[in-house]
C-alpha cells in the first residue's frame, strides 16, 4: 500500500544515515572507515599498565581506494 506523506522538514543527517519516506523492501546503509592507531591505543580495562617506550604508526597508504562501496548494492 502506498504511503501518503505530508510536509517533512529535515534539519540534518549524518554521513552514514538513512532518510526514508514511504514503502521499502530493504534498507542497507554501508560505510567504510580506516583507523590508524599506535601501540596500546585500544586497550581498555581497570588498572592497566602499558609500557610502550617506542611506538611508530605508519600511515603511508599508497593505493587510491581500499574498499569501494559504490556498486555494492
Amino acid at each position: 500500500m502506498p504511503a501518503f506523506v505530508g510536509i517533512v522538514k529535515l534539519n540534518s543527517i549524518g554521513s552514514s544515515s538513512v532518510f526514508h519516506i514511504g514503502d521499502v523492501f530493504a534498507i542497507s546503509p554501508q560505510s567504510v572507515t580506516k583507523t590508524f592507531a599506535g601501540a596500546g591505543s585500544f586497550n581498555t580495562g581497570d588498572g592497566l599498565h602499558i609500557y610502550n617506550y617506542y611506538s611508530n604508526t605508519n600511515t603511508n597508504d599508497a593505493d587510491v581506494a581500499d574498499e569501494n562501496v559504490i556498486g555494492n548494492v
